[in-house]
């Protein structure tokens, strides 16, 4: 069986008109993080995950989403994503987060990206086993 794959981030459609990701983010836009998204998707699909990708949006609705999609299945792998933790504008969204992948999905790794496209680096440090930091630990 595949290991399932939870990513989540910020919705694309809204980090063009979100002055804090602008800020936080300024050569990172909405169609750099779709096709960073796919493209890190894609990837993870050819080494045998299963990806389900969850979408927020800057916190009106964002923890009942997240929480939901954290009900549909057990999750092996949780990754969170850089415009989430990075923005400090969304650092209450982020322990949201924390709490809610501690409280539903305990026995998940989580793993967190620098941008979109490490995404599959990011979750094979923790895949099958967390790899040691330093080569020969």
């Amino acid at each position: 069986m595949s290991p399932s794959l939870l990513t989540v981030g910020l919705d694309p459609a809204l980090v063009d008109d979100a002055p804090s990701s602008r800020a936080a983010f300024p050569e990172v836009d909405a169609e750099v993080v779709r096709a960073g998204v796919a493209a890190g998707r894609a990837r993870l699909e050819e080494l045998g995950f299963t990806v389900d990708v969850c979408l927020l949006d800057y916190g009106r609705t964002a923890e009942a989403v997240y929480r939901a999609a954290l009900s549909v299945k057990d999750y092996e792998i949780v990754m969170i994503g850089a415009g989430i933790r990075l923005d400090p504008a969304l650092t209450p969204l982020l322990e949201v987060l924390v709490n809610a992948t501690h409280e539903l999905a305990p026995g998940a790794k989580l793993c967190f990206n620098v941008s979109p496209s490490t995404t599959p680096e990011a979750v094979q440090r923790w895949w099958p086993e967390r790899k040691p930091l330093v080569q020969g630990a």
